[in-house]
């Protein structure tokens, strides 16, 4: 069940946890998909606060926030151009992105392969996922004053099956959110520490979150025809398509005689 707009609003921009985390989320989004210069680039669930360091040189970007979520004006003090959609209806053409973030989307989702199966639809051949989900093994899915502790947490490997189910190849994996998800000033104020000490030890173990980039595979159709190669063929024609000049078998011959009269 997806959380409403107005709490994730308040958790990533009214809340100082969420402001850790989103800058913490924010870092390794930045190292994975480092730039998105001239590309069209879409959110699923509340995938804004990721999306913003793009607006400047992506060609354009597309937040699709989920009908049971509710949806909310953004960028903020700018046209408006964040979308109410479906979880398994985009209003979005075919082979459209470059680049699709889902965060706060699959977890939440009553159809997770359904979903799947329309990010696949609306990336371009070879486009790319980025999947943000809540670590089964970290301390945030365990905890439910924020929003990682709803929904349905993944592992690395439970991640990768899907996706793998779903016609993508996982590319690139990573984690944050290692400091615990409390609000005393001292974890707050050492989360960086613990982000630097996090990334040298675990890529995926001990943080609250995974992240996960995938790339879509478009597999060349299957031929149709004969399951196998005839082995002898009829000759009923044979000989009619030779020149002249080669030698012709006498059956071969009295067949074209007849195809003359």
């Amino acid at each position: 069940m997806h959380l409403d707009v107005v709490d994730l609003k308040a958790f990533y921009y009214g809340n100082r946890l969420g402001r850790v985390a989103q800058r913490a989320l924010r870092s390794q989004v930045q190292q994975i998909w480092p730039d998105a210069r001239d590309q069209t680039v879409a959110g699923f669930g509340f995938a804004t606060p990721m999306l913003r360091p793009y607006l400047n040189e992506a060609r354009r970007i597309i937040p699709l926030m989920p009908a049971q979520q509710g949806a909310m004006h953004w960028p903020q003090g700018k046209t408006n151009c964040a979308v109410l959609s479906e979880e398994t209806s985009w209003p979005l053409p075919t082979g459209f992105a470059d680049k699709v973030m889902v965060l706060h989307g699959l977890e939440s989702s009553d159809n997770p392969g359904g979903l799947l199966d329309e990010i696949w639809r609306v990336l371009t051949p070879g486009g790319r996922v980025l999947i943000i989900v809540p670590n089964r093994s970290g301390l945030w899915s365990r905890r439910d004053v924020t929003p990682f502790g709803h929904g349905r947490p993944y592992s690395l490997r439970q991640m990768e099956v899907q996706l793998k189910q779903h016609r993508f190849e996982p590319e690139n994996h990573s984690a944050a959110l290692f400091s615990p998800p409390s609000q005393q000033r001292f974890w707050l104020r050492t989360a960086p520490m613990w982000e630097r000490f996090g990334q040298k030890i675990s890529t995926h173990v001990a943080g609250g979150v995974i992240l996960v980039e995938a790339s879509k595979q478009v597999y060349a159709p299957t031929q149709k025809g004969l399951p196998e190669a005839v082995r002898r063929p009829l000759g009923v024609l044979e000989g009619i398509a030779r020149p002249a000049t080669e030698p012709v078998s006498g059956r071969a011959a009295n067949d074209r005689q007849n195809l003359a009269d």
